[in-house]
């Protein structure tokens, strides 16, 4: 059985939100979180540095990308409404996990996630975490 993706709820609402706002154009986030054996767990997003959005394609330079483990890939939009990745988006693939945002971008089930292959994975929504003091000051 492969990974699982889980999104905390406030998330998938700014993928899918992202993806709103941008469109007809695509839109493209960096999706930050943590990995364990068997899931990933997707609890920040991140505006990719120069970004450029256009109809049919969206990118950043990767060049300008900070040193960041807690990258675990990226999302972007299909305003065609395609919920599956193309030749180009695999050639692409930045990280261990591949979003996709689909057309109508209104519910959770517009959302996609895949590995480097292009196979789809389960993916859920999870409640928010609520950090404590205690995980500001872990993290320091």
């Amino acid at each position: 059985m492969g990974k699982i993706v889980r999104f905390e709820k406030s998330v998938a609402d700014s993928i899918l939100s992202s993806a709103l706002h941008a469109y007809p154009n695509e839109a493209i986030l960096l999706l930050r979180g943590k990995s364990a054996k068997e899931e990933i767990v997707i609890n920040d997003i991140l505006i990719p540095p120069l970004a450029i959005h256009g109809r049919g394609f969206s990118n950043f330079p990767r060049m300008m990308l900070p040193f960041d483990l807690t990258i675990m890939g990226v999302s972007h939009s299909h305003p065609s409404g395609v919920l599956h990745p193309s030749t180009t988006d695999l050639n692409h693939f930045y990280g261990r996990i591949m979003v996709i945002t689909a057309y109508p971008f209104q519910s959770y089930d517009d959302i996609g996630a895949f590995n480097s292959h292009g196979e789809r994975l389960l993916h859920e929504i999870i409640p928010d975490h609520q950090s404590t003091y205690e995980d500001k000051f872990a993290e320091l």
